[in-house]
């Protein structure tokens, strides 16, 4: 998850992160950003193949925010 310019939080999936936050930044990412600008990661998981990480990206998306804000909160204790 992205937290954005907005303070909306975007989900997605890839298989470089680096890579992908820089597309976003550089407008050539999802049309989500043409609006906002991603400001920081603040949620990552691994261990997915394709398949299932668009399930989980899905599964993601239809959380409310306070939800995705309590995943968030659980991903920065682990770290």
């Amino acid at each position: 998850m992205i937290l954005c310019s907005d303070k909306t939080l975007y989900t997605g999936i890839t298989t470089d992160i680096e890579k992908r936050f820089a597309q976003h930044e550089n407008k050539k990412g999802a049309k989500y950003f043409y609006g906002r600008s991603p400001e920081k990661v603040v949620y990552l998981e691994e261990g997915y193949d394709r398949s299932t990480a668009s399930k989980r990206e899905y599964e993601i998306k239809k959380y409310s925010r306070i939800k995705k804000m309590s995943l968030i909160e659980s991903y920065t204790l682990e770290l």
